[in-house]
């Protein structure tokens, strides 16, 4: 089967060029309300696998009434899915890809090569399955504030917003639930998307996208690249880099007056995108980003909870740890390396934690007392780790006594 992709009508000059450079932006701390909630798991129903490419499938969860507030969520949060295969429980972390909707959580799940969770929800899951699925949790959302969760009409927009989005693959999935929700909102808001895949077969909600197209023709621009792929543009052909990005900034996108630039895909496309922004004057605080991997393409999916071996009269470190306002203590031995996070999760199944890999910042804590080293840090920004919170997967204690507060 052959897929096309809309004609490149889109190619009209955008506004002025961006304003000049200034001093290069560093991570961008959030102005965005996140709720502050503590997550759980809760056993969620099936209700529908649909097929998006050979590789992606959409799944949506029915959300019974009973638990209608713990799933409330912001455009551009994530959940977290649970279960146990070839004898492991694995945990992975999918995007909402919809609009705020009571009753019904939607993701997007794409086949990762070797990716043990993927492939089986890909070859396996159906309607009727039950999977745990995390309350959401995230930040990367839009700064404007909502009243309300799950009240999109409730969204504080000025009259004339303009929001880009620079996405890559199943970077799709948290832009596609911000862009159908701020372009419903508000009859004045713009949204341009630049959506690079591989080739068209491979474009995830390619249906969906065409419809915001139609729906909003004046409103919504949309940007196909493909890297293997020939399009009429040689703009809209090729891999993104730096130097087609400034093409793209300079021709088709209204840099001047954006309002928020969202950037999701693999680390080097979106660090490319956040120097190219830095460079060009972006402040920081108008870019929020989100990465679908950590730029280390040989590192091992990640999980928690390996079993360590602890011999009472080995050297160990003593680990304290608060947790719905309870202390957990654990002894950790020096000679097993681990992290907090694993040796937490020896004494207190329900730490919290999705990815393992120090992206999602599920695993989020404040420490208290003593040092520790994080080999990691996708997740967290700076104002955080001035205020002392560390990702507890990625962090491993190098003083004798360690305390650490999730609840901070």
């Amino acid at each position: 089967m052959t897929t096309s992709l809309p004609a490149e009508t889109a190619l009209e000059p955008g506004a002025a060029p961006a304003a000049a450079p200034s001093a290069p932006a560093a991570a961008p701390s959030s102005s965005a309300a996140v709720p502050t909630r503590r997550t759980a798991f809760h056993p969620l129903t099936v209700a529908e696998v649909r097929r998006l490419t050979e590789d992606a499938i959409e799944v949506t969860f029915a959300v019974p009434e009973s638990l209608e507030g713990s799933y409330d969520y912001l455009p551009g949060q994530y959940v977290a899915l649970r279960t146990t295969l070839e004898g492991q429980e694995i945990r992975r972390s999918y995007s909402i890809c919809a609009e705020p909707k009571p009753g019904e959580i939607r993701v997007a799940i794409k086949r990762d090569l070797g990716g043990l969770f993927s492939s089986w929800a890909n070859e396996f899951l159906k309607a009727g399955d039950v999977l745990d699925v995390m309350s959401p949790s995230g930040g990367f959302i839009s700064k404007h504030p909502m009243n309300g969760l799950n009240h999109p009409e409730d969204i504080d927009l000025s009259t004339e917003d303009v929001f880009v989005a620079v996405a890559a693959g199943s970077g799709i999935t948290p832009v596609i639930s911000i862009a159908r929700t701020v372009l419903a909102a508000s009859e004045t808001v713009r949204f341009d998307l630049v959506y690079a895949n591989k080739a068209a077969m491979d474009v995830m909600f390619l249906e969906e996208l065409a419809d915001l197209k139609d729906k909003y023709p004046s409103r919504f621009a949309l940007h196909h690249v493909l890297s293997r792929e020939q399009r009429i543009s040689p703009l809209l052909t090729g891999r993104i880099d730096a130097e087609k990005l400034a093409a793209l900034i300079d021709s088709v996108l209204p840099t001047r007056n954006v309002d928020e630039w969202f950037l999701c895909g693999p680390f080097e496309l979106v660090q490319m995108c956040r120097d190219t922004l830095a460079d060009r004057g972006v402040e920081a605080e108008k870019i929020r980003f989100e990465l679908f991997t950590t730029g280390q393409p040989n590192r091992p999916e990640g999980q928690a909870g390996r079993p360590v071996v602890a011999d009472p009269g080995a050297e160990a470190y003593d680990i304290t740890f608060r947790l719905d306002g309870l202390q957990g203590k654990v002894a950790s031995p020096t000679h097993a390396r681990e992290t907090i996070l694993n040796a937490a999760l020896r004494v207190r199944p329900d730490v919290p934690f999705a990815c393992a890999g120090g992206v999602c910042g599920t695993c989020r804590a404040k420490l208290v007392t003593g040092t520790v080293e994080m080999e990691e840090n996708y997740a967290l920004e700076p104002d955080e780790l001035e205020k002392g919170y560390i990702l507890t997967c990625q962090s491993r204690p190098t003083s004798s006594d360690v305390t650490v507060d999730y609840d901070a």
